[in-house]
């Protein structure tokens, strides 16, 4: 996420020269800092004498003899020595150096490691240490560093457990610090619940030292906003995103660039939210701000995301003017062959192709896959994955599903050894189980769906509206394998998800109510199956009406088992509290149906 430097900054970089500063300054998130925590001198203010003045001279029988001698212990490095209250920061600036000066973030572990113990050692008993908060964040940089986030996280636990707020500054600026940095550790190991819950701690401790109209308390909003958009979690995200535009007026001049990127994100939650009008007028505001500022590349890429408001409002002809507009500007500031040129190319191959020039779509798709092939040297794997996964979707859709199926594998193995792109992988990884499925591969779909699954319950989103669709999806998978009993936990479980965050009224919904209902029907509960089937029917008749096709064939349905059990229609149905939850996810392929057998399981 923007914002914040991440954990996984190269070993080499400034921000792992964290410090806790000395004077009572306010606290603040420093963006460039995994941590968080001001680059401000060390609060020892000198450098601390050596500890042993011996290491400077030779010893006198250094030449008397060439047979190997044993080496003798490093006296810094001895345990005995970490009593010395001198010892902690000479061990902290050693790490430091170790890693500015390129040797390995290995020795920098060492001696971050025994700079931590040092001052543990030295702590004043009933005093907390901010030198040893300090050394931990340190350690804790390294450990990610060297890509064993695992490790830092127990650091980092620590670490927030030593500053007390109440202390003053320096107190709430560690306990802020730990809570970022131990958040964006989270986000690494793709733990994106707990990353939030930690941001959110972290904003909370900033506020009560800040007050909540302080310019970086704005920043820190916007940042946790990012997180919960990456999350879906709209509203939260909403909220803060609003919040981080008024502390940005307040405190900017107006059309700032500061107030432009809070409305370019504004204008990313508003689209999914699915109010484009409102996106809309944040990205023109947006573009002004930035045409104030001469950021031309940055209107470019506002100019993409108004074309992709305009294609969802079907205004297709101001979208393509958008799209060649911002195309000009990056061919001629960035080249031909850059990646977020190839961007505007899918973006309008995506736009022919809804309006039917396949041709033309095609023919953008084969400009932007040229470009991800060769890419130009700062190409992020992360920016060529995105670009092959949405091309993969308009494969898809041209009925292409072995092409779509090659693309998504190889946007899978660019991403597969990047920490923190766990929920990623498990989206490919559905999109693939779909691939498979289309082509009539369904125990690779099976597979391809249950890791997605089991990567998605890894990283907290078990309770999200696309959690429910993959275990929708991977159940009809179960059920060509006839896996019945498999597909139906799975089935449940999806009803579960999609009733709490969905409601009984959606389709996706309605879709998996349907697909337990004829799973219930194969296994011979055809009581369960009648009860379900009696509920939506009346949940059509109520709340959605009768005009939808599936309304007929779910009668018919309902029907024919009642006959077999020889009843009638009960037109005063039951609560499905116990049995079922009225939200289940339909598995769509071009928004049509298809059924097994006669059983009416829905895709």
């Amino acid at each position: 996420m923007p914002g914040l430097v991440s954990v996984k900054t190269p070993p080499g970089s400034a921000p792992l020269q964290i410090s806790v500063p000395e004077t009572a300054a306010q606290p603040q998130p420093q963006r460039s800092s995994p941590a968080g925590i001001s680059k401000t001198p060390s609060p020892h203010g000198k450098r601390p004498p050596s500890p042993s003045a011996s290491r400077s001279r030779p010893s006198p029988n250094r030449f008397k003899s060439k047979s190997p001698q044993p080496e003798s212990p490093n006296p810094i490095l001895s345990d005995a020595s970490l009593d010395n209250p001198d010892l902690g920061p000479f061990l902290l600036k050693l790490a430091r150096d170790t890693i500015a000066s390129g040797e390995g973030p290995n020795k920098a572990l060492d001696y971050a490691v025994r700079a931590a113990k040092s001052f543990e050692r030295c702590a004043v008993e009933g005093e907390p240490s901010l030198d040893l908060v300090m050394s931990l964040h340190v350690l804790a940089a390294i450990y990610c560093s060297l890509g064993r986030f695992e490790e830092a996280v127990p650091v980092l636990d620590r670490a927030i457990r030593v500053p007390e707020v109440g202390r003053g500054a320096d107190h709430a600026l560690a306990a802020f610090s730990g809570h970022m940095q131990l958040g964006d550790t989270y986000s690494m190991l793709g733990l994106v619940d707990r990353s939030i819950e930690c941001y959110e701690e972290g904003l909370k401790i900033q506020i009560e030292a800040l007050g909540d109209t302080d310019p970086r308390v704005g920043e820190t909003c916007r940042y946790l906003a990012e997180a919960h958009v990456q999350a879906m979690q709209f509203e939260r995200a909403d909220e803060l995103c609003k919040k981080t535009l008024e502390i940005h007026r307040a405190h900017s001049e107006p059309a700032s660039i500061e107030e432009a990127a809070d409305r370019r994100l504004m204008a990313l939650i508003c689209e999914a939210k699915g109010d484009y009008e409102a996106a809309l007028e944040h990205l023109v505001l947006a573009s002004m701000s930035m045409i104030a500022n001469s950021q031309e590349n940055e209107v470019a890429a506002i100019d993409v995301s108004i074309g992709n408001i305009y294609m969802s409002l079907c205004r297709f002809d101001e979208a393509v003017f958008s799209y060649q507009k911002a195309l000009t500007v990056l061919k001629s500031s960035r080249g031909d062959n850059h990646p977020s040129v190839a961007s505007i190319f899918v973006r309008l191959a995506d736009l022919y192709h809804k309006t039917g020039k396949l041709r033309e779509s095609k023919s953008y798709c084969e400009n932007a896959l040229r470009i991800y092939v060769k890419p130009v040297p700062g190409t992020t794997a992360e920016e060529i994955s995105s670009g092959l996964t949405e091309i993969s979707a308009i494969y898809e859709s041209i009925d292409e599903p072995e092409e779509a199926l090659k693309l998504l594998q190889k946007a899978m193995n660019l991403l597969e050894d990047k920490p923190g792109q766990q929920s990623t992988i498990a989206g490919i990884e559905a999109r693939m189980g779909v691939m498979y499925c289309m082509l009539g591969k369904y125990e690779e779909a099976r597979n391809s769906f249950g890791s997605a699954i089991a990567k998605l319950r890894a990283s907290g989103e078990k309770k999200s509206p696309f959690f429910g669709v993959v275990l929708n999806q991977m159940g009809l998978a179960c059920v060509q394998l006839f896996k019945i009993d498999e597909a139906g936990e799975l089935f449940e479980e999806a009803r579960r998800i999609l009733e709490q965050e969905c409601g009984p009224c959606h389709q996706d919904t309605l879709g998996v109510y349907s697909n337990l209902a004829a799973t219930y029907d194969a296994m011979g509960r055809v009581e369960d199956a009648i009860e379900i089937l009696e509920y939506v029917l009346k949940l059509r008749e109520e709340k959605l009406g009768i005009a939808n096709p599936d309304f007929e064939d779910e009668k018919r349905r309902l029907s024919e088992l009642l006959k077999e059990a020889g009843r009638k229609r009960d037109k005063k149905a039951k609560s499905l509290e116990n049995l079922i939850d009225p939200n289940s996810k339909k598995t769509t392929k071009k928004e049509g149906t298809r059924r097994w057998a006669s059983l009416g399981f829905r895709l």
